[in-house]
């Protein structure tokens, strides 16, 4: 993706298991993709909760000292890349607080539009803040409201929030996982053995060997007590929703979820290839290659390769092993932060006519770096394919996109994004084409990072 648009966050929850902290740090390991500034861990045992909430990557923050400290049988994870409040360990999350019913634990995975508003309400009204995040919001809500039963309590807070929220609650006696209405960001239901899990991502089972049993519904708040029962209750409709039912990210399936996902009960997998074969049809090109801008448009690309019949290549080669420099040579290594990323392969490209497929163009910075990295690979012509439509609005729910003058699309024309970016084509993939895949679910699917036409009012 060119100028990456940041995941949202990941979250995990176990009831019901002897090791339950051991648990969540598997999950969150597979769900790092979502967020890998900061991570944490609450766990209870009996009444009493225990936490590690620290910044960094999950296989740095944890050690097994740290998680036999994490006691209990019941436990919420989260990982982190923050879309509301700083990149600070104050903002990591779950968030834990004492109140006078009893501790809790929040984790959080959106972003609720009306956030600030209600945060001034609240601080005039003698609310302190610890952090910058809009969950707080929902932790003082909840600690203000005179229902007696925290399902009540939690409730009565998400009743006055706007926005996208898939959260997860840890009390004394409960784990409730809750999705927004709309149901925007995903959460799973499944099981290991008699133990109930809560997750973003399926992958999260997998890496566990647990079984997937069904997506929490959007508005959908499922209710785990301590002896393992199971119910459900939902949300009341609010107000503020455009009239607009169920609108799901798009974006998990072009490229925010694992591939190996399901995610609002479809096969990412199958959606994303399905989105290259849409984009063959949609923009041909007369080529001897299709190449992917690893890793997240592989499928896309193998799905263009397939309905085109051009032979998909590896023209492109990502290093996994990143990590973080603190050091940015001077300008006698040029474009360093798309080099330490991708190297171009000669053998692969020399006098070749390349399709290079990528999952979507934002600022269009990085595209341009890569498309001259090709060209001094031995490409001869570079024909651009992008696996969705022109991005150009902002999106407001869950995750990090640059102000819309900074997108390219909205403020550049088809051709003018051609000479920026120096390709001999380029082709979008259409919003008909998009809903036309997703078959008769497309108007379940959030497409306002398209459109602009927001289904929650801000």
């Amino acid at each position: 993706m060119s100028y990456s648009i940041k995941e949202s966050c990941g979250v995990f929850g176990i009831a019901g298991y002897p090791e339950a902290a051991k648990i969540t740090y598997l999950g969150l390991y597979a769900l790092q993709h979502r967020g890998q500034e900061s991570a944490g861990i609450v766990a209870r045992y009996d009444e009493v909760f225990s936490s590690h909430i620290a910044m960094g990557l999950v296989s740095e923050i944890y050690n097994e000292q740290i998680l036999n400290a994490l006691k209990g049988t019941t436990a919420i994870g989260h990982v982190r890349y923050s879309t509301t409040g700083h990149s600070h360990i104050r903002n990591a999350q779950p968030i834990r607080v004492t109140t006078y019913r009893g501790e809790l634990a929040l984790a959080h995975n959106g972003n609720l539009v009306n956030s600030e508003m209600l945060r001034t309400q609240l601080e005039t009204e003698g609310s302190i803040f610890t952090g910058t995040t809009d969950t707080e919001v929902i932790v003082h809500l909840i600690a203000k409201s005179k229902k007696e039963t925290l399902e009540e309590q939690l409730v009565d807070a998400l009743q006055q929030v706007r926005g996208a929220y898939s959260l997860l609650v840890l009390s004394k006696d409960k784990l409730i996982g809750v999705r927004d209405p709309l149901g925007f960001r995903p959460l799973s239901l499944g099981k290991l053995g008699d133990a109930w899990l809560l997750a973003s991502e399926t992958c999260a089972f997998d890496i566990i060997d647990a079984q997937y049993i069904r997506e929490v519904e959007p508005g959908e708040m499922v209710i785990i007590e301590n002896d393992l029962s199971l119910r459900s209750v939902y949300l009341p409709k609010t107000t503020a929703q455009n009239g607009k039912h169920i609108q799901q990210c798009i974006f998990e399936f072009i490229y925010f979820a694992r591939p190996d996902s399901i995610v609002f009960n479809k096969k990412v997998f199958n959606i994303r290839k399905a989105f290259g074969r849409q984009l063959a049809k949609e923009h041909p090109a007369d080529a001897d290659i299709v190449i992917p801008v690893p890793d997240s448009a592989n499928l896309h690309a193998l799905g263009y390769s397939a309905e085109s019949g051009i032979p998909f290549e590896l023209g492109l080669i990502r290093n996994h092993y990143v990590g973080r420099t603190f050091i940015e040579p001077t300008q006698s290594i040029r474009d360093f932060g798309v080099k330490i990323k991708h190297n171009p392969v000669r053998d692969v490209l020399e006098g070749k006519r390349v399709v290079v497929v990528e999952d979507s163009i934002v600022r269009g910075t990085t595209c341009r770096k890569i498309v001259k990295m090709l060209r001094n690979g031995g490409a001869k012509e570079v024909h651009l394919r992008i696996a969705s439509p022109p991005y150009r609005y902002p999106c407001y729910y869950g995750i990090d996109t640059p102000t819309r003058n900074e997108l390219i699309a909205a403020t550049h024309t088809l051709d003018e994004i051609k000479k920026y970016l120096r390709v001999d084509s380029l082709g979008y993939l259409s919003i008909d084409g998009l809903l036309k895949v997703m078959g008769e679910e497309a108007p379940e699917f959030c497409v306002a990072c398209f459109r602009g036409d927001y289904p929650v009012k801000f």
